[in-house]
């Protein structure tokens, strides 16, 4: 049976946007109160990076604020963010595309 051979273009060059819930709760568990959230920033920047696959990852000032709105030990448990990825406009820069982490309000 012969060799399949990997496709040249990658999807990893297309611009596109999804939706998604992460859970905070279980990424900071163990994490003292103080780091909590700081982590969480972190947290939703590694895993903005490893879905959209790109190294530069940007949140979004109302995300931050949605973070840090209960302090820095009340992290939500869950938050549904918009990932974004984008071309990059800054010629000189090493990245062909970035990541743009929003934050999407669901209405209660």
């Amino acid at each position: 049976m012969p060799r399949k051979e990997k496709s040249k273009n990658s999807t990893m060059g297309e611009v596109v946007t999804r939706e998604y819930t992460i859970n905070l709760h279980k990424r900071l568990h163990g994490i003292g109160f103080k780091y909590r959230a700081p982590r969480a920033v972190k947290e939703i920047k590694k895993f903005a990076e490893k879905q959209m696959g790109t190294k530069d990852v940007r949140i979004d000032t109302r995300l931050n604020k949605a973070i840090w709105a209960q302090g820095v030990r009340g992290v939500p448990f869950r938050m549904r963010i918009r990932l974004a990825r984008l071309r990059n406009e800054d010629e000189d820069s090493v990245n062909k595309l970035y990541t743009l982490v929003t934050h999407v309000n669901i209405p209660k």
